[in-house]
């Protein structure tokens, strides 16, 4: 079974994300289909245990990853510049539904 990420874009100026906004950002991704490089990347950010909020800034985007795996989903968050580009394209925005 390959391994699966899914992907949410977070804060910003606009707070995307948050339970107020009505925009969502949001993205998965087959890890297998991830250049080696990128994939090393994900698999450091999640070694790491994601990046600690402190060095997160309120107003910059934030990732949160999901790994779904045989042995079950793993989430992080990381700051942008952290985030693989080939992953960071994966989002797309869309409107928020209602619940």
């Amino acid at each position: 079974m390959s391994e699966h990420l899914k992907i949410e874009r977070l804060g910003g100026l606009a707070g995307m994300g948050s339970a107020r906004s009505k925009l969502r950002s949001i993205g998965e991704a087959d890890l297998d289909a991830l250049s080696t490089e990128d994939r090393n990347q994900v698999e450091q950010l999640f070694a790491q245990g994601g990046v600690k909020p402190s060095r997160l800034s309120p107003h910059m985007f934030r990732y949160r990853l999901t790994r779904i795996t045989a042995n079950g989903r793993q989430t992080i968050e990381a700051p942008e510049d952290d985030v693989p580009p080939a992953v960071v394209a994966q989002v797309h925005d869309g409107m928020r539904t209602p619940v």
